[in-house]
C-alpha cells in the first residue's frame, strides 16, 4: 500500500506551475539560483524561495561547487512523477 500521507506532502509543494518546472529544469540540469532565475524569467528572490520550499520538503537538495550551490532532485517519487510528465503527450 502506498504512503499516501507521504504522497500527499510532496505533491503539496509541487501543486505551484513555476516549483512543478523548476523540479523538471533541476532533473535534467543541476544548477544555482542565479542560473535557474535567467532559465525561468523571475527574480533570484523568487526563486530563492521556491527552491527553499522544494528543498524543506526533501525533494531537492544543495550542493556546494565553491561559493556557488547548486541543487538537485533527490526525492524518487518526483524523479517517477518527472519522467511520467514527459511521456503524456497534449
Amino acid at each position: 500500500m502506498p504512503d499516501f500521507e507521504k504522497i500527499s506532502n510532496l505533491l503539496k509543494p509541487l501543486s505551484h506551475p513555476h516549483r512543478l518546472k523548476m523540479i523538471i529544469g533541476l532533473y535534467h540540469n543541476e544548477c544555482n539560483v542565479t542560473q535557474c532565475a535567467e532559465r525561468m524569467g523571475l527574480p533570484q528572490s523568487t526563486i530563492s524561495q521556491h527552491l527553499r520550499v522544494l528543498k524543506d520538503s526533501g525533494i531537492i537538495k544543495g550542493k556546494r561547487k565553491g561559493t556557488e550551490i547548486c541543487y538537485q532532485v533527490i526525492d524518487k517519487f518526483c524523479i517517477s512523477l518527472i519522467n511520467l510528465m514527459e511521456t503524456m503527450k497534449e
